[in-house]
């Protein structure tokens, strides 16, 4: 078992991961008060859908890559765990990278090559736009703020310029075309750049990828940045979500595309600090 880095008492651990169920349980309590009578949100629901993780599985707390607990831990019997001849219980970082060495790879160098790309903020959220381009039926059983004609409207007298492979490909066929980038998953890690909102959002999806090397806090940090992205995505969106509490952002107008931007410089300076951080998690990974 590769030395850790650093140890924490046994008090010190398990009140970190006392403070991390709660804050997971009040992260999550909308989504599991409606499934259990089967409702659901079209804004907050979505990340559950997209990125299927479990609310049990979050509030899981992990201490991360490099860092022993002392004193007996439940830790000890889950996987990638191993206890070293003092008791104090790891993640076996040799053997998580041999069981998901291929994904970290992916992952680093995934996260590297958009951390050294300079932010671009002229896309405007217009890929929701596109995904209902010309389009018979929806994604979102929800009203168009400016009905179907309007909305193509839009789509047409604008620049797209969607970077992100798993945004584009829900693009309707009529507006594949129109997008000036026509990104795959071969080229994801040539075209992500980091004031994209959709590759902000993933960095949730990138740290439970790498699962039980990603310690709790930032696990969770990465969702709570999530759904706040989430939140501006869809008020930019073309639906109409006042039924919802949620006031449009209207990027068809000057004002909208200022707020837009505004908003995602905002979340691209927060995606970066919590890139940086998964990427330290890589290279101890690599290192181990």
């Amino acid at each position: 078992m590769p030395a850790a880095a650093t140890s924490l008492t046994a008090a010190v651990w398990t009140a970190r991961a006392q403070a991390h169920a709660e804050r997971a349980d009040a992260l999550t309590a909308g989504h599991r008060a409606r499934r259990a009578t089967g409702e659901r949100h079209p804004v907050e629901d979505f990340l559950y859908e997209y990125y299927p993780t479990r609310p049990s599985v979050l509030r899981r707390w992990h201490p991360g890559v490099g860092t022993a607990l002392e004193g007996p831990a439940p830790h000890a019997g889950w996987r990638h765990y191993s206890t070293g001849a003092d008791g104090a219980v790891t993640l076996d970082a040799a053997a998580f990278r041999e069981a998901r060495g291929d994904a970290v790879a992916f992952v680093a160098r995934l996260l590297a090559a958009t951390a050294g790309r300079p932010p671009t903020f002229g896309c405007f959220g217009l890929h929701e736009w596109a995904m209902v381009y010309r389009a018979a039926a929806h994604r979102h059983p929800l009203p168009l703020r400016l009905g179907q004609a309007g909305t193509d409207a839009v789509v047409e007298g604008a620049t797209v310029r969607c970077s992100h492979v798993d945004a584009f490909r829900f693009f309707t066929p009529e507006a594949v075309g129109l997008n000036r980038l026509q990104p795959t998953r071969a080229t994801q890690v040539d075209l992500e750049q980091p004031g994209c909102l959709h590759a902000t959002m993933d960095l949730y999806k990138w740290a439970t990828k790498l699962g039980p090397a990603v310690p709790g806090e930032l696990l969770l940090d990465c969702f709570a940045l999530a759904r706040a992205v989430r939140e501006l995505d869809m008020r930019a969106s073309p639906y109409d979500l006042r039924a919802h509490g949620r006031a449009p952002v209207r990027i068809e107008t000057a004002e909208g595309r200022a707020e837009y931007a505004a908003a995602q410089r905002g979340f691209t300076a927060r995606g970066a600090a919590l890139r940086a951080r998964l990427l330290e998690v890589c290279e101890v990974l690599d290192g181990a």
